[in-house]
């Protein structure tokens, strides 16, 4: 069986972008229950969260059997993941946000009462280890952690409500749905032959964000679409973060992400855009029956088949900086001298005598994967050769960069999956699926009484 607590520091970063509690793939379009008016929970947009609060007063805004979630406890997690996040929101953007913080310490709590209802409690030492795992991928002690959260408008007590809960949830699962998940040989066997069937095939990793329309309302929802997507290309939040607080998908709960699929595997209107956009495009709003969606397209691959951004590269980096008030003048006169030198680099042989004439910073970096370069950088490392550099690219605020490839790790040839590692791969697939199905029912069964 697969450990469920397998990366659990990283899960607790990934918490902090907002991130629901139980992962897993889900199909486009597929409606949610907690999405539909009427149905699961029924959280009203108009109640007392919205009010002015003053943080040292802990009043009350929903009692979950018996579980109190404050005003405060809403306000904390949303500053920790504004200030995470680097989101710019609306007033709008921030009341729905609210909307989706309430929702998910309302899921934190069922989690924690139904560990706890199984003999399941997490430690303070746990809390606090994780704790520190956690503050050390910000870069940070435990302590300035602590000043952080304040400065933020956070605190340590949201934040470890918050791993408690996740902790919680993962031994439950480990514990009680684990051990009835189990995957056939056969069916490994099964699955093998349909990958092998389909070697060379393209798969796209595809998010989306969907949401209902009718005939009435289509020019409406699909201006709220143009919106978002015109808000993430600014910057302004990123696509999980819309995916997650609006879209009416099943697949809301993990940022819209619909995982490896191939273009059939999408309804048709999807499927064609999808077999035309490039790695980091967003397409949209596409007209789907019953609403819009909006695509983005993270990666794409072929089924087993090398691919070239697989490759491991070596790397040094040049850099030249711009003190403040630099003029544009002498700031495009550096960036093509910088530009003319860096061309002229015959090997990284070359790299430190080139760096001391332009007074450039020099960063060595060795196994730095294609893929997990931006999309334009990794068209120009493909079709590099080693010792060659690339053009400058930057800013002349944060600096303009070169890369020299010092060394190239061809990917191997794309072979099957190990049965072992696919039986896995689908027996955690299950448990997240009893995961999502044990939540729906905790929440309908639940007493929740707002104030």
């Amino acid at each position: 069986m697969i450990s469920m607590t397998k990366a659990r520091i990283g899960r607790m970063a990934a918490l902090l972008a907002g991130v629901a509690i139980v992962t897993g793939s889900g199909v486009a379009q597929t409606v949610s229950d907690d999405s539909v008016p009427g149905v699961g929970l029924n959280i009203p947009d108009n109640m007392q969260l919205y009010g002015k609060f003053d943080p040292n007063v802990r009043k009350p805004t929903a009692i979950v059997n018996d579980t109190v979630i404050t005003g405060t406890d809403v306000d904390q997690r949303v500053a920790l993941i504004v200030a995470a996040n680097q989101l710019k929101l609306t007033d709008d953007d921030r009341m729905k946000l609210r909307t989706q913080i309430l929702n998910q310490l309302i899921d934190e709590s069922l989690q924690i009462q139904e560990a706890k209802a199984n003999d399941i409690t997490i430690t303070q030492p746990e809390l606090t280890q994780s704790f520190s795992g956690v503050a050390k991928n910000f870069k940070k002690s435990p302590d300035e952690m602590r000043v952080y959260l304040r400065s933020v408008g956070s605190s340590e007590r949201s934040l470890k409500r918050q791993i408690e809960g996740e902790l919680a949830w993962q031994r439950f699962l480990r514990r009680r749905v684990e051990p009835n998940v189990n995957v056939g040989e056969e069916e490994v066997k099964a699955i093998l032959d349909r990958l092998q069937a389909s070697r060379g095939t393209e798969e796209y990793h595809v998010n989306e964000i969907y949401l209902s329309a009718t005939p009435e309302r289509a020019a409406q929802v699909a201006g709220t679409l143009r919106q978002m997507i015109e808000k993430i290309q600014k910057g302004e939040a990123p696509f999980g973060y819309f995916a997650r607080s609006f879209s009416e998908a099943s697949t809301r709960a993990v940022g819209g992400d619909l995982g490896w699929v191939r273009s059939s595997q999408l309804p048709d209107a999807l499927g064609k855009v999808a077999d035309t956009m490039q790695v980091g495009q967003i397409a949209g709003p596409i007209e789907v029956p019953g609403g819009f969606s909006v695509l983005y397209l993270v990666d794409k691959r072929q089924v087993l088949t090398a691919d070239p951004r697989d490759a491991r590269l070596s790397l040094k980096q040049l850099t030249v900086r711009f003190p403040a008030g630099t003029t544009q003048a002498t700031a495009s006169s550096r960036v093509a001298a910088f530009a003319t030198a860096t061309k002229a680099i015959q090997g990284c042989g070359d790299v430190a005598k080139v760096a001391a004439q332009i007074d450039a910073e020099v960063v060595d970096s060795d196994a730095v994967s294609i893929r997990d370069l931006p999309p334009a950088l990794q068209e120009i490392m493909i079709k590099m050769q080693v010792g060659q550099s690339t053009p400058p690219f930057g800013t002349a605020e944060d600096g303009v960069r070169a890369l020299v490839m010092c060394g190239r790790d061809e990917p191997a040839n794309g072979n099957l999956p190990r049965a072992e590692a696919l039986q896995g791969q689908i027996e955690q697939q299950r448990v997240n699926l009893r995961a999502q199905q044990l939540l729906r029912d905790l929440r309908r069964d639940a007493i929740v009484e707002y104030r």
